[in-house]
C-alpha cells in the first residue's frame, strides 16, 4: 500500500531536494468491474485498462477529426486485398511491466502476444464482450476453433494454427478475414485489444481480472474494489514524447498548454488516484474543495449552477477553471429482454406492448427535469459524432403519445380484466414490468418519471435496485427483464451502435438479446460497404427496424461537461483515446498558490 499524499501537499516543496510526486486525482460515478481487456465492457474499467495495456494503434489525443496513429507498431498496418489482409509490424524493445509471472526476467512484447490476445476473444471461457466486433470480418479459422471447443466442451486450442492469424516472425503479424472490412483497424486502437502475455494469464487464471500486467505507461499500484484505484508509472515504459497538435480554433488555454508540453516525456504525472463516488452531491462538493483535479462528467443536477447557459459560471471562471462540453457519442436507453415471457417476443401483441410502453415515456420531460437540458431526444440508436448519424433522420423513437399508447394496449388485449384498475396480459394474468436500476440519485429521478409514465398507462412497474456491476453481470446473462443503460461509442462509426441489436452479439453488447434475420442481414451488408450515402441508407433501414420492433427504447443522446482545475494542463475530451491521464500535466506553481489561498 502507498501513503496518501494530502491534496495540499502535492506541489513541490521549495526546501526539498526532490519535488513531491505529481498526483492527478479524479472521481467516477460507477464502480469498475475488473481489469482484463477481453472481459471488461464497462466504460470506467476500460478507461483504466487503456493506461495499463497497449493496443497496437491509438487515436491522436487532440487531433480532430479523430485519426489513427501507430502505438506499438512501426507505422500503420499495411492493408491488402480489399481490406481482407492486414500486416502489423511491432516495434522491437517494448517491455511488459515486471511481474512474478516472468520469473525475474525482462519480458519483451512480440508478435505472438498479439496473436494470443486476439485468440483470447474466441476462447469461450473468457466470455468476451467484444467478440462480435472481430467476428464481423470473420478472421479465417478462429470461429471453427471456438465452435469445436463449445461442441466438445474442451479447452480452446491456442496452439492450433489458423489461416487468418499468424506470427510471420518475432515482430510481424498477419491477419486475414473473410469479409472486406474497411474499418477493421479501428478495433486495434481499442482497449479490447490490450496486449497481454500468456504467462501472466496462465499464472493468475480466474484471478486475471485482478492482476493487469501490460506494456502501457501505467501499472496498478493499489485497488480497493468499488472504492479506489491507484495507477503509478510503469518503470519499463518505453521512451514516448508528447507530440500533440491543436488548431488555433481550439480554446486559447489548451493551445497555450500544448505549446508548453511539446517534447515532454510521457506520462508527465507520476500517479493517478481514481475514487468511486456514486452520488452526485459528494462528487461535486469534493471537486469544489479542490480534492479532485477535474470533474469528469459534471452531474446534471449541478449544471444550472456550474454551466448556466451552458458556459462556465463566472465564479468558477474567476478561479481559473475550464469547462469542456461535448456530445458523448452515446445513447441512454431502456432495453426489453426479447427472451422474457412478458416483454419479449416477435408476435404482434408483444411488439405492440413494447411500442406502447415506448410511446408512453415522456423523453422531453426527462431532458428538462433530471437531465437539466444536457441531452437531446434520440431518433435512432446511432448517436451524433459517428459515421452513419444523420441529423435529418426522424422516427417515432422519442415520440410521446400516451393516447396512442393506450389505444395500442386496448387493441391487443392488454386491458384490466379483474377490475383492480391495472392492465393485465391478454391471457388475464397480471402485467408487471420489472425494471433494473441503480441506487444513486440520478437513477432515482429517472425511475420516478418511468413510474409516473407507466402509472398514466395503468401498467404496473416495479424497480429492481442493485449496484451497477451486478446489473451488468445479470444483463449479460439475460436475467433482467428491463434495464436503463448507457452505451458510449468504442469507435467513431455507427456500426458500434447497430451491434447492440445484432444477433451475433447476444450476451455481449446486445443486452436486449434481439435476433431478427432482416436486421442481421442489414448489419452484415453495411459492414463491408465503403463509407458514403449508400451505407448510411442501409444503416437507416436498420434503425427503422429497431423502431418498429422496439427492443430498445432509445431515449436520449447525452451532452457532458468536464471541468478542470486551473493547474491541469493539456486536458481535452477524447472519446476514443481513453488514457487521457497520460497526456496531461499539473502546474505545481499554480497548484501551490491555489492551496495557499485556500488556507484560513
Amino acid at each position: 500500500m502507498f501513503a496518501v499524499i494530502p491534496s495540499t501537499a502535492r506541489a513541490a516543496d521549495p526546501a526539498a531536494t526532490t519535488p513531491a510526486p505529481k498526483v492527478l486525482r479524479y472521481s467516477i460515478r460507477a464502480a469498475e468491474t475488473g481489469f482484463d481487456p477481453v472481459q471488461v465492457t464497462d466504460l470506467y474499467s476500460r478507461n483504466v485498462t487503456s493506461g495499463i495495456f497497449d493496443a497496437p494503434l491509438r487515436y491522436s489525443y487532440l487531433g480532430r477529426p479523430y485519426r489513427l496513429e501507430p502505438n506499438i507498431t512501426d507505422g500503420l498496418p499495411e492493408v491488402f486485398d480489399d481490406h481482407k489482409r492486414f500486416v502489423f509490424k511491432i516495434k522491437p524493445g517494448i517491455y511488459f511491466a515486471d511481474d512474478p509471472a516472468f520469473n525475474g526476467k525482462k519480458r519483451e512484447l512480440v508478435a505472438e502476444d498479439l496473436v494470443y490476445t486476439v485468440k483470447r476473444h474466441y476462447d469461450p471461457r473468457n466470455k468476451s464482450g467484444h467478440l462480435y466486433r472481430l467476428e464481423g470480418a470473420k478472421i479465417l479459422g478462429l470461429s471453427e476453433v471456438r465452435a469445436e471447443a463449445l461442441k466438445n466442451k474442451t479447452p480452446f486450442d491456442y496452439a492450433r494454427p489458423v489461416e487468418g492469424l499468424r506470427a510471420l516472425d518475432r515482430y510481424t503479424v498477419e491477419i486475414r478475414v473473410a469479409h472486406s472490412d474497411p474499418r477493421f483497424l479501428y478495433h486495434f486502437a481499442d482497449p479490447m485489444v490490450g496486449l497481454m502475455a500468456r504467462e501472466v494469464v496462465e499464472a493468475y487464471g480466474d484471478r486475471i481480472m485482478e492482476h493487469p500486467v501490460g506494456t502501457g505507461a501505467w501499472r496498478l499500484a493499489e485497488w480497493r474494489r468499488s472504492s479506489r484505484m491507484v495507477l503509478e508509472k510503469n518503470p519499463n515504459f518505453r521512451e514516448m514524447r508528447y507530440h500533440e497538435e491543436v488548431g488555433p480554433d481550439r480554446p486559447a488555454a489548451l493551445v497555450e498548454a500544448v505549446k508548453k508540453l511539446q517534447g515532454r516525456k510521457l506520462p508527465m504525472v507520476d500517479r493517478v488516484e481514481i475514487s468511486v463516488i456514486e452520488e452526485s452531491q459528494p462528487r461535486w462538493l469534493a471537486f469544489l474543495r479542490k480534492e479532485f483535479d477535474f470533474m469528469d462528467e459534471l452531474p446534471e443536477d449541478f449544471a444550472p449552477v456550474a454551466i448556466p447557459q451552458n458556459k462556465i459560471a463566472p465564479n468558477l471562471a474567476k478561479e481559473g477553471m475550464r469547462a469542456i462540453r461535448y456530445e458523448r457519442a452515446d445513447i441512454s436507453a431502456s432495453y426489453f429482454n426479447m427472451e422474457d415471457p412478458v416483454v419479449g417476443g416477435y408476435t404482434p401483441e408483444k411488439i405492440a406492448l413494447r411500442r406502447a410502453i415506448a410511446l408512453g415515456v415522456d423523453v422531453e420531460r426527462q431532458v428538462r427535469l433530471p437531465r437539466k437540458g444536457q441531452a437531446i431526444p434520440a431518433q435512432g440508436i446511432i448517436s451524433p459524432g459517428v459515421t452513419g448519424y444523420d441529423k435529418a433522420f426522424k422516427t417515432e423513437m422519442s415520440q410521446y403519445d400516451p393516447a396512442r399508447a393506450k389505444a395500442l394496449l386496448d387493441l391487443y388485449g392488454y386491458v384490466d380484466k379483474d377490475g383492480d384498475g391495472w392492465r393485465d396480459l391478454p391471457d388475464g394474468s397480471p402485467l408487471v414490468l420489472e425494471y433494473a436500476t441503480q441506487p444513486d440519485g440520478r437513477n432515482r429521478q429517472l425511475v420516478e418519471l418511468w413510474q409516473k409514465d407507466m402509472d398514466a398507462l395503468k401498467v404496473r412497474i416495479r424497480f429492481k435496485i442493485a449496484k451497477w456491476p451486478e446489473n451488468l453481470k445479470a444483463a449479460n446473462a439475460g436475467k433482467l427483464q428491463m434495464w436503463g443503460m448507457g452505451w458510449s461509442a468504442d469507435i467513431p462509426d455507427g456500426e458500434n451502435f447497430l451491434g447492440l441489436a445484432y444477433g451475433g452479439s447476444k450476451g455481449q453488447s446486445n443486452k436486449a438479446r434481439f435476433d431478427l434475420p432482416e436486421f442481421n442481414a442489414l448489419y452484415r451488408k453495411q459492414h463491408s460497404m465503403a463509407d458514403g450515402p449508400e451505407r448510411v441508407a442501409v444503416m437507416q433501414d436498420a434503425q427503422r427496424l429497431l423502431t418498429a420492433y422496439m427492443p430498445y427504447k432509445v431515449e436520449v443522446h447525452r451532452i457532458y461537461t468536464d471541468i478542470t482545475q486551473p493547474w491541469v494542463l493539456g486536458y481535452d475530451k477524447n472519446l476514443y483515446q481513453r488514457d487521457f491521464y497520460t497526456f496531461v500535466d499539473i502546474d505545481t506553481d499554480v497548484l501551490a498558490k491555489a492551496h495557499v489561498k485556500k488556507k484560513p
